[in-house]
């Protein structure tokens, strides 16, 4: 009595101190006898006239609620009891079942049996004489081992036999075992169904432990092809083999690869009776702390540990989804309590909380008060109601029933009625019947007998938190529902449900690499899993901004990225601009020059009478000093915004102006030569200085030009071009040469032009005269070619808006050159020194 008070103090105090909520709460007592024996059930269904003697079922009933099966024996007992008093289903007709004394206790004890009828040419079922044989159904289970130990005798004698427990592929061999049915369905979606939840909570490192069987690398194929598709990767997969010697030759390998794994989740799938379950209990009492994902079949085993409080480790099982069984609750309760209450309080593992809980805090129990504490721990039902074991067996009565009903129906069809002698007979009638056998059980689902027409099974997700002293708790936190909701939204978990063992919500982390922050991507070294990488930043002009990335994106062509390489800025347009402070101070320089120009040649008009000015050709002289104000005043088209007209006329005008200027200068010298070397009497070329042919060289050679600058145009004109990459951040708006070829044809021609000018002044830079302005000439051309030849490296090693202003300033260079060479000097002259500008120093230079 004290004992049961204790518990359930503790139990209420754990409740007030947790946060779980609706639909179904299971607390469980750790179970002190017995708990590692895996057993199993052999039962006989029978169906005679005779109404089934209640006398009977009670002792049959205490004989095994002893044994740890009572989630098989109570549900076969209550569905015979429906079944019975159910008029309209085997009306006049009683199933009954039948067990093997003890069987339930050892594994080993139905194969003994067998064994001795086997070698007597007998099977003893229901220690009836091999005359008196007749149709039986056999149920077994949940091991595989004890059905397929009974499987060749109840195919010799045509018995059925209906299996509860896991599905196992072995048994579903029609060829090998053609009377034998499975009550489960085949998990197909249970490993899409783990790797969703290990999605969902953001895992991608677990590891896996199974048997080595034909279940279990089965189970392997598909979990292998589901995280493959999901990128989770496996850190281990530790296949523990069926043979005891073997494994226990490699136990400490199997132990030392999960503890030395960085993964904190591991997903066990095997049979409760294989040696992996012994595995796992050893690497329970070593300590071994993991947060599991299982199956339901394994809540026995793992309701054996106890954890402290501050332990986030415990069990995700998957179960699968039905409804409950309405009345075995109450059955369980009612069912003679005096004599098994004691033995189902210290045996039973799990209890169900209902006082009256509340709909949204399993935490929450009213109207338990402390008088009535023993009676409610008594009475309350258990999770026999929500087993699979116990819906299978309760499907497996039903089942034979509707088998049986629906054979007895074609004999009133087709043959005389006779119930009692079709029930003695062999089950050759009936097995046909039952494999098509389909019904609605009274739960509400439809249960269908031929494997191919069962849908994929629905799973109800438990989280198993455990406490010192071997108290528990099994909340449902979730449904996997694989067919009725499209892929991607199949798996529904209720956040608000799910607390782990910490006493906090925060998720534990099971990652090989934690995810790589934006501006940063993964890189994945040869020879490791996929979900183990490196972070490396993010490349120049290269982003990511999203967590976890393989690659990074390259920003567009108009965007660069941050510091951070997580975002892409738009790029500013720049251009050189007149506010710009090289445009500015370029536009000033022009302009500055333009009205030196203007000026020089108001001096030249003012003083056109006097010798220094008449010495060289006037007509030149203007022409060149208009020329060379068009010259500056044609670098203003290289600044500012550029469009389809600038671009064109920036380069043309240039073009065509400095020609001219050129083609003026080159006149010049022509004319200085023809001065000095053809003007002697009787040279037959003084009529090329008198009939003033020098002058027609400006025409010409501006034809040509413009001929050329024609070609250009007309091929591929200069047009609005963007520059992306010269500047960072910026977007450099330029004007595109068009074709290359004819730019440096231009600039090939007026660079011809100028070294034909050098040489003709540099070959006359002697000639006697006061005026001689040769030298002047040698000295402006060889600046011009000096500042165009520095011009053409400079101008392909920049980029963007400096290479305009190296252009603009190798304009405004020459034509200054040009400029102060040839006009400066003699306007010195004609401003400063008016004396030197007269005929008598012009004869007296000539004289000396």
């Amino acid at each position: 009595m004290l004992t049961l008070i204790f518990f359930f103090c503790l139990l209420n105090s754990l409740l007030l101190t947790g946060s779980f909520t609706h639909p179904k709460c299971f607390w469980r007592m750790k179970q002190e006898e017995d708990g590692d024996v895996v057993t199993g059930c052999v039962f006989f269904l029978d169906a005679e006239l005779i109404p089934m003697d209640k006398d009977y079922l009670d002792i049959l009933l205490d004989k095994l609620i002893s044994t740890r099966n009572y989630q098989v024996v109570f549900p076969l007992a209550f569905a015979m009891e429906e079944i019975n008093g159910n008029p309209h289903l085997l009306p006049n007709v009683s199933l009954i079942f039948y067990v093997f004394a003890n069987n339930c206790n050892d594994k080993q004890e139905f194969p003994n049996l067998t064994y001795i009828a086997a070698k007597s040419n007998l099977l003893l079922l229901n220690n009836m004489c091999a005359e008196d044989l007749k149709c039986q159904v056999a149920i077994t289970g949940p091991i595989s081992a004890i059905s397929m130990s009974l499987a060749p005798y109840t195919q010799l004698y045509k018995h059925l036999q209906l299996t509860y427990g896991p599905f196992y592929d072995i048994l579903s061999d029609h060829e090998q075992f053609p009377y034998l049915h499975q009550m489960a369905p085949k998990d197909t979606a249970l490993a899409l169904a783990m790797v969703s939840v290990i999605i969902h909570f953001s895992w991608n490192w677990v590891g896996l432990a199974i048997s080595d069987d034909d279940q279990g690398i089965q189970f392997l194929s598909d979990l292998r092809g589901e995280t493959k598709a999901k990128a989770v990767c496996l850190a281990f997969v530790i296949m523990i083999p069926v043979d005891t010697y073997l494994y226990m030759s490699r136990a400490e390998v199997y132990y030392s690869q999960i503890v030395t794994s960085s993964t904190s989740v591991v997903i066990i799938y095997g049979g409760t009776d294989s040696t992996l379950a012994v595995s796992f209990r050893m690497w329970d009492s070593l300590g071994l702390q993991r947060l599991l994902i299982t199956t339901s079949q394994w809540d026995v085993i793992t309701s054996k540990r106890d954890y402290t409080l501050h332990s986030f480790h415990g069990t995700l099982a998957f179960a699968h989804h039905h409804g409950e069984i309405s009345g075995l609750k109450s059955y369980v309760q009612t069912f003679n309590p005096s004599e098994y209450t004691d033995i189902l309080l210290a045996r039973l593992g799990w209890m169900y909380f209902d006082c009256e809980a509340s709909t949204s805090k399993c935490k929450t129990l009213e109207n338990c008060s402390l008088n009535a504490s023993l009676d409610w721990l008594m009475l309350k039902s258990f999770d026999i109601v929500f087993s699979d074991v116990s819906y299978d067996v309760y499907n497996a009565v039903y089942a034979v029933a509707h088998a049986l009903h629906d054979m007895l129906l074609q004999q009133v069809e087709y043959q005389p009625f006779n119930t009692e002698r079709l029930l003695k007979s062999d089950c050759s009638q009936l097995h046909p019947i039952f494999k098509k056998i389909h019904f609605i059980n009274p739960v509400g689902d439809a249960i269908h007998m031929n494997q191919k027409e069962k849908l994929q099974p629905e799973y109800d997700i438990y989280l198993i938190r455990s406490f010192p002293h071997g108290v528990g708790l099994k909340v449902k936190v979730g449904e996997f529902n694989p067919t009725h909701f499209p892929h991607g939204y199949q798996l529904h978990l209720s956040e608000d449900m799910i607390e782990w063992a910490t006493g906090s919500r925060e998720v534990p982390s099971s990652v090989c690499s934690v995810e790589c922050d934006p501006g940063f991507r993964k890189f994945h070294q040869e020879g490791m899993s996929a979900c183990c990488f490196d972070c490396v930043p993010c490349t120049e002009n290269e982003i990511s901004n999203e967590t976890g990335l393989d690659q990074c994106l390259k920003c567009p062509e108009d965007q660069y990225a941050n510091t951070e390489h997580n975002q892409c800025i738009l790029k500013a347009m720049i251009y050189l601009a007149f506010d710009d402070p090289l445009g500015m101070a370029l536009s000033c320089m022009a302009l500055c020059f333009s009205v030196f120009t203007a000026l020089v040649l108001g001096v030249f008009v003012r003083h056109h009478d006097t010798p220094i000015v008449k010495a060289n050709n006037l007509t030149l002289s203007y022409i060149l000093l208009i020329s060379l104000v068009f010259c500056f005043l044609c670098s203003l088209l290289f600044i500012g915004r550029p469009n389809s007209v600038t671009c064109v006329l920036q380069q043309t005008t240039y073009a065509v102006v400095f020609t001219v200027a050129v083609s003026t200068v080159l006149a010049k010298t022509v004319t200085v030569v023809l001065a000095f070397k053809v003007t002697a009497p009787g040279r037959r070329m003084r009529w090329l200085l008198v009939s003033g042919a020098p002058n027609y060289i400006i025409p010409f050679c501006t034809i040509i030009q413009i001929i050329v600058c024609a070609i250009w145009l007309g091929a591929s004109p200069p047009s609005v071009d963007t520059d992306a990459h010269s500047e960072h951040g910026h977007i450099i708006i330029v004007c595109n040469k068009g074709s290359g070829p004819a730019f440096y044809c231009v600039l090939g021609y007026l660079g011809s032009l100028a070294l034909a000018s050098f040489i003709l002044a540099f070959l006359a830079r002697n000639l006697p005269d006061t005026f001689n302005e040769a030298k002047l000439l040698t000295f402006s051309m060889l600046l011009f070619c000096s500042v165009w030849v520095t011009f053409l490296p400079v101008y392909h090693s920049t980029k963007g808006k400096v290479m305009v202003a190296v252009e603009v300033f190798s304009i405004l260079a020459s034509s200054a050159g040009l400029l102060g060479c040839i006009f400066v000097p003699k306007c010195y002259i004609i401003l400063l020194r008016p004396e030197r500008n007269s005929l008598q120093k012009l004869r007296e230079k000539t004289s000396s």
